[in-house]
């Protein structure tokens, strides 16, 4: 026979009866739920005594994605994604040199014309 320690196998060393209150799992609790904008229910559980004002409006939903909302009847908008652009897109997109070096002019005569240094033309 085994001799050594005294915990009932299985069992949790150092857990009495009031181990699980004193870790909150039996606190009152409020369900709150949200709505995201496909319709997808998300329920949340925030303490009892919690102020209305610390329980956020908009949450991200597990189910989509998408934001959601507290508010069933007009839920968030659907968020636009860009579809991917490769790199060949982005290179099509860059500006010629004599465009790059015009913003780059303009940029710094703004900045002049805050600083004072230049004076502001009408």
């Amino acid at each position: 026979m085994a001799s050594g320690g005294s915990a009932i196998r299985g069992s949790r060393v150092g857990a009495g009866p009031m181990g699980e209150q004193d870790h909150g799992f039996h606190a009152e609790r409020v369900a709150v739920s949200y709505w995201d904008a496909l319709g997808n229910e998300t329920v949340r559980y925030f303490a009892a005594n919690l102020p209305a004002d610390e329980i956020p409006d908009v949450i991200d939903s597990p189910s989509s994605g998408l934001p959601a909302g507290r508010d069933k009847d007009n839920p968030p908008a659907v968020q636009k994604t860009e579809p991917y652009k490769t790199h060949l897109a982005y290179v099509k997109e860059r500006r010629t040199e004599e465009e790059a070096q015009q913003l780059l002019d303009e940029a710094l005569t703004q900045l002049r014309i805050r600083r004072g240094k230049i004076p502001a033309q009408d």
